[in-house]
């Protein structure tokens, strides 16, 4: 009986059994033949009637490493963003008001971990690509579809011209495309819309209404006054006070956010002499409407330019504040200014002085001159000193041109 049951095992295993010993058979003779030194488990072969299956550990198919899913999670976070920001659009243009809702440190840090700066000095680099003669007309007309840019503005209308897109970008609009306004005393140093103005209030500036950041935080410790064409100003219990430096004075701001599709390059808005630049490296998020909306202090996250000076009221400053894919900010009297470096220290900024013992007055810029350029679209933003009867000529979220009228004594 014993032996009966014996026998019958062995009928039962006896297929498995065989195929068993086919694979290995089959996998010792091809490692002896090639001399295969395998650095991984090699993977298994099984027989199904007559269809053939590989199998291969989960490991040598997908590997997950932080860094994949720290992009792969960001990535997919900003465009979720991006489709809120879209339905945010849609509701203003239809005269809704949008309710501010502000992003947790934790929405913050996870928009960040998205490579912007890395993905925006490549995309400086495929900007810089000669394109086939071919190729220009259909990639400049898709980017001109895509924006609405006016192409009866540029200096010069034939897409052939632009070999890259960088110069694309870069295009000179004819002289008289932008008539600059003599009659008003600041004008719009670019083309753009118009996301807030005003009065500065507790050393706080808004962005977007309702949602503010810190003045000291955004242009840094204040420049010593032998860099300035003014006297010291009186001392004050806030840094608003210690930047305006004449009695009855108040300090403005206004903020331009110029969209992809927009002349690129920005102006002086005023007579005024330029004396000291600092260089805040720093992230490259979007500064799009949406984003400015959800972020707080934004434009101090965002890698910026400050120009400061003195115009005939007092203190003056122009910031370029960088975005997504806006990793270059030129200044063109400004050489050695280099912006997205590939490495640098966290809150850090580079100061630099136009003024020296051979140059006493710092850079004279007249009203509508040329004074710098993005690589794509970004955000001006203008803090001076006024007149208490200075007044603005705009409303939010209006469009404006350069050379536009921003406000007047």
């Amino acid at each position: 009986m014993a032996a009966a049951m014996a026998r019958a095992g062995v009928c039962a295993l006896r297929p498995s059994s065989l195929l068993t010993s086919c694979n290995s058979l089959i996998h010792d003779n091809l490692f002896l033949k090639t001399g295969v030194l395998w650095k991984h488990p090699p993977s298994r072969t099984f027989f199904s009637d007559r269809k053939k299956f590989h199998t291969a550990s989960v490991g040598q198919v997908f590997r997950l490493r932080p860094f994949h899913v720290l992009v792969a999670t960001g990535g997919g976070y900003a465009g979720y963003r991006k489709y809120e920001d879209y339905k945010l659009e849609q509701l203003e243009k239809r005269g809704i008001e949008v309710p501010v809702k502000l992003a947790s440190e934790w929405e913050v840090a996870l928009y960040k971990s998205v490579p912007t700066r890395l993905l925006s000095r490549a995309w400086g680099r495929l900007n810089q690509v000669e394109l086939p003669t071919w190729l220009r007309k259909p990639v400049y007309s898709l980017y001109i579809w895509t924006f609405g840019v006016n192409m009866k503005e540029a200096a010069v209308e034939d897409l052939h011209h632009y070999r890259n897109l960088s110069e694309f970008f870069r295009r000179k609009l004819k002289p008289q495309a932008r008539p600059v306004c003599c009659v008003h005393s600041v004008i719009s140093p670019s083309d753009g819309k118009i996301l807030n103005f005003g009065q500065v209030k507790n050393c706080e500036v808004e962005q977007v209404k309702g949602v503010t950041y810190s003045l000291e935080s955004f242009l840094g410790p204040r420049v010593s006054t032998e860099e300035l064409h003014f006297s010291q100003a009186p001392p004050g219990n806030s840094f608003q006070q210690q930047l305006v430096t004449k009695e009855g004075n108040e300090l403005y701001h206004c903020v331009i956010y110029l969209a992809p599709g927009d002349y690129h390059c920005f102006h002086s808005p005023t007579d005024w002499r330029v004396s000291h630049r600092r260089h805040f490296p720093g992230s490259l998020m979007s500064v799009n409407p949406g984003v400015a909306r959800w972020i707080k202090e934004l434009f101090c996250h965002n890698e910026r330019v400050v120009l400061t000076g003195d115009w005939k009221h007092g203190f003056f400053s122009l910031t370029a504040v960088g975005a997504t894919n806006v990793g270059s900010i030129r200044i063109y009297f400004d050489q050695d200014l280099h912006t997205n470096s590939p490495s640098y220290s966290k809150g850090s900024y580079n100061d630099f002085s136009f003024i020296s013992n051979n140059n006493k007055e710092g850079i004279p810029m007249r009203k509508g001159e040329h004074l710098g350029e993005f690589n794509l679209g970004s955000t001006i933003v203008l803090i001076f000193e006024a007149p208490k009867d200075f007044k603005f000529h705009l409303k939010a979220g209006q469009k404006i041109r350069f050379g536009e009228a921003l406000g007047s004594l």
